[in-house]
């Protein structure tokens, strides 16, 4: 799994790659737990996940979850396929604010 995480307006992009899995789902939870520390708001951008298992979403639910508690928003953006798939499966397509891009996502968290 790849990442990258650029600061956009005030608030952290966080672009996932590749597969989060059990082997990557504790890097990606670092990473996500991380970007909510900034204080900022926090868009993920799932564009370019192949893959992701219950591992790879209790970590985007974990990283949900607190920034939540720290009044913080956190958006899913542009959501790949596969990943939709998984996300409707364990019916966190209600959970999660879910936005067709990134600049959706952005306009969201403003």
């Amino acid at each position: 799994m790849k990442h990258q995480i650029r600061e956009d307006g005030g608030a952290a992009v966080v672009a996932l790659e590749g597969d989060i899995d059990l082997k990557t789902s504790p890097e990606a939870r670092k990473i996500l737990i991380d970007a909510v520390g900034r204080n900022v708001p926090v868009v993920v951008d799932l564009s370019r996940v192949n893959y992701i298992d219950s591992s790879g979403v209790a970590s985007l639910i974990e990283a949900f979850q607190k920034a939540r508690k720290s009044g913080r928003k956190f958006v899913l953006a542009a959501v790949s396929a596969g990943a939709m798939r998984v996300l409707n499966l364990a019916r966190m397509d209600k959970v999660f604010t879910i936005c067709a891009d990134v600049a959706d996502g952005l306009a969201k968290v403003r």
